[in-house]
């Protein structure tokens, strides 16, 4: 979602684009995190991958031009045609769809990644994650990026403020849910963290 927001709209956002949702509630977005390389933190995550990996909602392909420079076969996915072609241009394997489209060697991919909020594609994660089990191998991984403990599990809808973009179906999901939503779509919630500000959750089917 970010990648369709940005790959049409970014220009016009201002200097410091934020994100408001139905509710009013906005926050900033951290375009030169979704735009630069890997942080310490993710690089020490997703030493913990084994290829192939679906990197979902890649934008600009920082985590799947990472791995893929690690040796580690990566493939993106991404609605927007422009953050598709900019994380090709990154060296990156990348493929413009939706996870919810017929998607390559489903029931193969070793791992997953849901990082940048992306968890919330969709408006539904447990819609997402019943996918991702499906597309995922027997002792398959899931890296995902959750919001902090204490915030709120919601359905939503989110554009970029100011910018005159359409609203897109999102969601926010709490650390706190992960494990139960887990569950319920086929995982089990095997480590957690919190780390440069950021929480992520280790799902393994």
């Amino acid at each position: 979602m970010w990648s369709t927001l940005a790959a049409r709209h970014l220009p016009t956002a201002g200097a410091v684009p934020r994100f408001v949702d139905a509710e009013g509630t906005e926050q900033d977005w951290l375009v030169h995190r979704w735009r630069g390389e890997v942080s310490p933190a993710e690089r020490r995550l997703l030493a913990g991958l084994v290829g192939p990996v679906l990197d979902i909602g890649c934008g600009p392909g920082r985590v799947a031009a990472h791995l893929a420079r690690r040796g580690i076969d990566a493939l993106g996915v991404d609605v927007a045609e422009a953050a598709v072609m900019a994380a090709r241009r990154r060296g990156a394997t990348a493929l413009c769809a939706s996870v919810f489209d017929r998607l390559p060697a489903e029931g193969r991919w070793a791992g997953a990644v849901l990082l940048d909020g992306n968890l919330g594609i969709g408006g539904d994660p447990l819609r997402l994650l019943r996918r991702l089990h499906g597309l995922l191998r027997a002792g398959g991984r899931v890296l995902a990026e959750a919001d902090a403990p204490g915030a709120a599990t919601r359905s939503t809808r989110v554009r970029l403020h100011g910018s005159g973009s359409t609203w897109q179906p999102w969601a926010l999901v709490c650390i706190d849910d992960v494990g139960q939503l887990a569950a319920r779509a086929g995982f089990r919630l095997t480590a957690t963290e919190a780390s440069e500000g950021r929480w992520f959750a280790q799902l393994d089917v």
